[in-house]
């Protein structure tokens, strides 16, 4: 008697250019310390358009996708601490060496060895998905499936980027997308005031961040109210950053949050001195996941999301290339 091999349904990208497409392939059996999940929902992210460009590091062919939500499925080997059919969230960080000294140090988010989810592993466009069970966490309940989804990168990264800002008073967000409309909301309930700075054409999204309690909303090319403490950056383009710089005060920090961003254009020295700091944030640290559901969960974030199906995964990545979207896409299988 033949044996049915459970099979399984992925959006592929099979090279840097090439857009994903339905592949089907057998349902992965989970190793030592791994989860098998169902997928419910994957957010899409700018980070899985710079796997599609090429403009990031990916094993090729590659299911992207890292902003997961799904149930267990089934345990790997000496699996603790997870049941089948908890809910559970993956992230961006899918695996760290824990042995570099970055690791040793408590900085895994600079893993000399690491394994990224949906660029050097397969990620969650997709039916199923495995997953290293020490990097997934428990999600607040409060969150749908699809709410929660971009939580895993664009909430999970942002507040990383925020805890970076530091205590700045005053801060402003440049890309007014999926990060900074959860970040936006953080910051307030955090009793800060925020300034939200769009392409200029982009009326809609500067009503957007008005509506959701930002004291000011502007274009790029326009100088906010007063100076700023601290200016954060998701939006991958260079030429934002001395822009930023000419609108923090003296100490002020800018921070890029993107993975990727062009090439930062030349400006005066003056504008950098009187101790005003450029930072990058790289990917995320377990204790950041932690840290920000907990905050998530006591803020009452609203998130803003678009649902497509999985099957359109290519659509809805060319709509956020030319942001074309209020808050996140998500795919749900």
């Amino acid at each position: 008697m033949m044996t049915t091999v459970p099979m399984m349904t992925a959006m592929q990208i099979d090279a840097p250019g090439h857009p994903p497409h339905r592949v089907e392939r057998p349902v992965p059996s989970p190793g030592p310390g791994e989860l098998l999940v169902t997928v419910s929902a994957c957010g899409v992210c700018r980070t899985d358009l710079h796997v599609l460009d090429g403009e990031v590091e990916a094993h090729y062919p590659i299911v992207p996708g890292h902003e997961i939500v799904g149930r267990v499925a089934q345990l790997g080997e000496g699996v603790a601490g997870f049941t089948l059919g908890q809910r559970v969230g993956i992230p961006w960080l899918g695996h760290a060496c824990g042995t570099c000294p970055y690791c040793r140090a408590g900085k895994e988010n600079l893993c000399d060895n690491p394994l990224f989810t949906g660029a050097t592993r397969d990620g969650g466009y997709a039916t199923h998905v495995v997953a290293d069970a020490h990097f997934c966490f428990a999600l607040p309940d409060r969150f749908s499936d699809v709410e929660a989804a971009p939580l895993l990168c664009a909430g999970l990264i942002g507040w990383r980027a925020l805890r970076m800002a530091g205590d700045a008073p005053v801060i402003g967000l440049y890309g007014f997308g999926a990060a900074a409309h959860i970040l936006a909301q953080i910051a307030l309930w955090q009793g800060r005031i925020v300034y939200a700075f769009t392409r200029p054409e982009d009326e809609q999204s500067r009503a957007f961040a008005r509506s959701l309690g930002c004291q000011w909303a502007g274009s790029t090319i326009e100088a906010p109210p007063q100076e700023m403490d601290a200016a954060l950056i998701f939006a991958p383009a260079g030429e934002l950053v001395p822009l930023a710089l000419k609108s923090v005060r003296k100490g002020g920090r800018v921070v890029c949050a993107g993975i990727h961003m062009s090439d930062i254009p030349s400006f005066p020295y003056a504008d950098l001195w009187g101790e005003r700091e450029i930072l990058s944030v790289a990917n995320l640290t377990r204790e950041d996941g932690t840290s920000f559901f907990e905050i998530a969960e006591k803020a009452g974030l609203h998130v803003a999301t678009e649902v497509h199906p999985l099957e359109d995964a290519a659509a809805a990545l060319e709509k956020l290339r030319a942001g074309a979207l209020q808050g996140a896409a998500v795919l749900v299988p």
